[in-house]
């Protein structure tokens, strides 16, 4: 690309140069024919004087060569292109990170109705019950029952208790109640449940503890011989939820250890028989 740059200047420079000169010059004309040539004879022409030279002979000057001192060489062709590859690159990145946060901006001065509301949470997989009372007593003791729910693209195998931490989910707040809506399968000691590929008639009970963030990450991005490198961090924003409870299946009853199992564990005591 280069090469055809530099050649392509050169014609220029010289087809400019050459017409500036021609155009500038008058052109030569021959002598007028003198009229004693006319009537002189043939045997008189060894007598006759030559012309002189014409004193009006113009002198065109030599261009001076190169008229302008190029550099022949593709590294400086390359750089340019590199250069502006990276212009480039760098304007995109810009745009795409103005773009990115005008997007932000705009998602979060959006104003949602409730229908709106329940409709994304439960595309999600969660409603939203309400905020928890102080006099509801919602967690429970332990009980053998696992059930597999699915929020958002994840899903989780939980139990009564169990902590767990999602994506940021909307709509929700700190001690709000919570139905996960959308359970895979559950199962107890006795029996097993695969919904297909849903399980309608079963829910789990979870309450937002805290909304978090998670460890940052970097993303570091760099191309090989384009000076070109970024550096970037993210800390994803997460929701921890505790499971409270899981209904639509039978539960097992837990056998309670009271006094009287302990009474029987005991060694039987020794008694005396008169002879």
């Amino acid at each position: 690309m280069a090469n055809r740059r530099c050649l392509r200047t050169l014609t220029l420079t010289l087809t400019r140069h050459d017409s500036a000169v021609f155009s500038s010059t008058p052109f030569l004309q021959p002598p007028p024919p003198s009229s004693s040539l006319k009537t002189v004879n043939h045997q008189h022409l060894h007598t006759l004087p030559l012309p002189s030279k014409p004193s009006h002979i113009l002198r065109i000057p030599q261009p001076t060569w190169p008229p302008h001192p190029r550099h022949f060489s593709s590294h400086s062709g390359d750089d340019e292109d590199e250069d502006e590859d990276e212009d480039e690159e760098e304007d995109d990145d810009e745009e795409m990170g103005e773009s990115s946060d005008s997007e932000k901006v705009s998602a979060s001065n959006r104003v949602y109705s409730a229908e709106d509301k329940e409709r994304e949470s439960a595309a999600i997989g969660y409603k939203v019950v309400g905020p928890l009372q102080p006099s509801d007593r919602v967690f429970k003791p332990y009980e053998p029952v696992f059930a597999v729910v699915q929020i958002g693209s994840h899903q989780f195998k939980v139990s009564n208790g169990d902590c767990i931490y999602t994506e940021r989910l909307k709509f929700c707040e700190v001690n709000d109640r919570l139905i996960l809506n959308r359970v895979l399968l559950i199962g107890s000691t006795s029996q097993t449940i695969v919904g297909r590929p849903t399980l309608p008639d079963v829910a789990v009970h979870a309450v937002v503890e805290e909304h978090a963030l998670d460890a940052k990450v970097i993303i570091f991005k760099k191309k090989r011989r384009k000076n070109y490198r970024r550096t970037k961090g993210h800390r994803q924003e997460l929701t921890r939820l505790r499971i409270t409870d899981i209904q639509g299946i039978e539960k097992p009853e837990i056998p309670e250890v009271g006094k009287s199992e302990k009474a029987a564990l005991k060694k039987p005591q020794k008694v005396a028989v008169a002879a």
